[in-house]
């Protein structure tokens, strides 16, 4: 196994390691008894633990290397999930959130700091591949816990073997992680600004706007389809998989289509593709049942734009990153750059959410809509601007 190899593994273990959480929920409600205020209370303990945990990650992989952060963060987020399995009450749940969330904030920055590494030493697009394989842990990850329980395994049980076993191979995988050369420093008009505050900022702000998105069609696509349209709930459950199948199979041809159109076409490309997801998805709503022939409903037209949201939603976070890489940006303007995203998503459901019980549900997806229409027409001139003039490619070496 390559470095490559290596960081490929670490991301399809923390996809799957994300969705056993998540999968694992109601179980966990059903167990403890938590009710929609607790649980809530618990979700932000994550979320809590994470945001505070991302800027300390940056600092500490400056101080001591993505591979270090990333050899202790992967093992640990992974043994942090038998906290919530075994916790016995929802305090001790609390308490095992905070440091789950802790371990997945390092998490994230610590790979994303390696993947810009494993980017900037290939000398061509990676990134959108890596994060693709992040999207299949994910499904294979909810994917076991559900078959799991379906054969009338115990939540808890199957949890702790998961956290075993992914614990046992990114530790594995850790041992091929690499070391990076630190670049030279550069002249001072060799790059065009990265490190700046007000392009950390706004690198930030787009990955906060995919990832509003992209919890927009996590948290209340279903919802949508079967509160709004009238669709089953069998049905609802389709909007997300759609989303995410999309989200998926665009990551894989990302690199590529980076690759001929350059970072400026393809993030307008998928700013209006998100766009043009998200109008249909609104345009369903306004459309009575049977008005269009070749989907058959208004609910196949909000089908095919959470499809069309999640084709262009899925490359912006890997774009946004990987300009920040290529712009010799350090572990620490990585973290900000991420605090920044990732708060737009944790703060997202509970504002949609917000406007939708003060308005309606349309018209808090107006949200989302709005921001992805921003990305196509801000993010390229954000990130052609942010994209330095080509650099030496560091060195990898394979460490033990």
């Amino acid at each position: 196994m390559g470095a490559r190899g290596a960081v490929t593994v670490q991301y399809a273990a923390a996809g799957a390691l994300t969705a056993l959480w998540g999968a694992s929920l109601p179980s966990i409600d059903a167990r403890l008894d938590l009710g929609a205020a607790r649980l809530g209370a618990v979700l932000m303990a994550v979320a809590v633990g994470a945001l505070v945990a991302m800027p300390v990650a940056g600092r500490l992989a400056d101080r001591w290397t993505g591979r270090r952060v990333l050899r202790i963060a992967a093992p640990g987020a992974a043994l942090a999930l038998t906290g919530p399995a075994l916790a016995g009450s929802a305090g001790t749940l609390t308490v095992a959130a905070v440091g789950l969330g802790v371990l997945l904030g390092g998490l994230n920055v610590a790979l994303s700091v390696q993947a810009v590494a494993v980017e900037r030493a290939a000398g061509r697009p990676v990134m959108s591949t890596m994060h693709g394989t992040w999207t299949l842990g994910a499904v294979g990850g909810g994917g076991a816990l559900a078959a799991g329980l379906r054969a009338g395994l115990d939540a808890r049980t199957l949890l702790v073997l998961g956290a075993v076993l992914l614990a046992a191979a990114v530790t594995a995988a850790g041992r091929r992680l690499v070391q990076v050369s630190p670049p030279a420093t550069p002249e001072p008009d060799t790059r065009r600004g990265t490190a700046r505050p007000l392009a950390i900022a706004a690198l930030g702000l787009i990955g906060a706007a995919a990832f509003v998105a992209e919890a927009a069609a996590t948290d209340w696509a279903g919802f949508h389809a079967t509160r709004v349209l009238g669709a089953d709930t069998a049905t609802g459950s389709l909007a997300y998989t759609l989303f995410l199948a999309a989200m998926t199979a665009v990551r894989f041809i990302g690199d590529t289509a980076r690759s001929r159109l350059g970072v400026g076409r393809t993030v307008r490309l998928a700013g209006c593709t998100a766009t043009a997801g998200f109008g249909l998805v609104l345009l369903a709503g306004r459309l009575p049942a049977g008005d269009l022939p070749v989907t058959g409903s208004r609910v196949g037209c909000a089908m095919a734009g959470w499809a069309l949201a999640g084709a262009g939603i899925a490359v912006v976070w890997p774009l946004v990153t990987s300009t920040l890489g290529a712009g010799g940006g350090s572990a620490r303007q990585l973290s900000a750059v991420t605090t920044i995203s990732y708060g737009g998503g944790l703060i997202a459901p509970a504002l949609i959410g917000l406007v939708a019980s003060r308005a309606s549900l349309p018209v808090a997806l107006l949200i989302p809509s709005a921001l992805v229409m921003a990305i196509a027409a801000t993010a390229p001139a954000v990130l052609t601007r942010a994209t330095p003039v080509p650099s030496p490619i560091p060195t990898l070496t394979p460490t033990r």
